[in-house]
C-alpha cells in the first residue's frame, strides 16, 4: 500500500488517513507532498493524485484507490477486520460511528478558525461564538463516550479507534489556541498526544521546514 499525505504539520485529515493505516498493522508506504507550494497546482494534477482531484489523503493499494480519510477507515476495516477500528459492542459501536460522522461534515467554524498546526502555540486566543459552540460539542461527546463506554481504556470509547482517529486534529488544534477544557478531557488529551504514534507524526511535523502562510494565523 502506498500513502499520500500533505504536510505534517498543517494537514489533518492525513494525520487521520496515516493513524488508520497504523492502526490497520498493515505495510505501507509513506510520500508527503508540500501543500500549496510554488508548483502545487502541478503537482496536484499527477495521476497518483487524479482520482482525489488534488486532495490527500490518497491510498493506493495495489490497482485499488481510496481518497478521503473515512473511507480509507472503512477500506482498512474491511481488509483486517471491523474491531481493529470500531468498539464491539454494539451501542458504543453506534455512538462512535455517529461521533466521526459529525465530525466528517460538520465542526466548520472550528476548522476555519482554528486550522491545525501543530508547530505553533496561540496565547489569548479569542474564541469566537461559533467556535466555543463547537468545542462545548466536543467536549459534551468527549464525555459521554468516556462515561458510557470507556471503562476498558482511557481513549474515548476504551480502546483505541476509529474515534481516536477522527478527533486526533482536535487534540491538536485543542493544545495550539490553549484551549481550556476540564480535566477528564485534558486527561483523553494527554493520552492521545503521547501516544507512540502521535509523537512520531508530532516529530515529523517540528522537523518538517514548509511553512504555509495562510495556515500561519487563527482566524478571529
Amino acid at each position: 500500500m502506498k500513502l499520500i499525505i500533505g504536510n505534517k504539520n498543517y494537514s489533518s485529515w492525513s494525520l487521520r488517513g496515516w493513524l488508520a493505516a497504523k492502526q490497520s498493522g498493515l505495510p505501507f508506504e509513506e510520500t508527503t507532498l508540500p501543500l500549496y507550494g510554488n508548483d502545487w497546482e502541478a503537482v496536484r494534477r499527477d495521476e497518483s493524485l487524479a482520482p482525489s482531484a488534488g486532495k490527500v489523503p490518497i491510498m493506493w493499494d495495489g490497482e485499488v484507490v481510496v481518497w478521503d480519510s473515512l473511507a480509507i477507515i472503512d477500506h482498512l476495516a474491511d481488509k483486517v477486520g471491523r474491531d481493529r477500528f470500531w468498539p464491539k459492542d454494539e451501542a458504543a459501536r453506534a455512538m462512535a460511528r455517529s461521533m466521526v460522522a459529525e465530525m466528517h461534515s460538520g465542526y466548520l467554524p472550528l476548522r476555519r478558525h482554528l486550522p491545525m498546526n501543530i508547530r505553533k502555540r496561540v496565547e489569548d486566543f479569542p474564541i469566537p461564538p461559533a467556535v466555543r459552540a463547537d468545542i462545548v460539542r466536543i467536549l459534551g461527546l468527549w464525555a459521554e463516550a468516556r462515561a458510557r463506554f470507556g471503562d476498558g481504556g482511557p481513549f474515548l470509547f476504551g480502546a483505541f479507534s476509529a474515534a481516536d482517529i477522527i478527533y486526533a486534529p482536535v487534540v491538536s488544534r485543542f493544545m495550539t489556541y490553549g484551549i481550556s477544557v476540564p480535566g477528564f478531557a485534558l486527561a483523553y488529551m494527554d493520552t492521545v498526544w503521547t501516544h507512540h504514534w502521535m509523537q512520531s507524526w508530532v516529530n515529523d511535523a517540528t522537523a518538517e521546514d514548509w511553512v504555509i502562510e495562510q495556515f500561519e494565523e487563527a482566524m478571529v
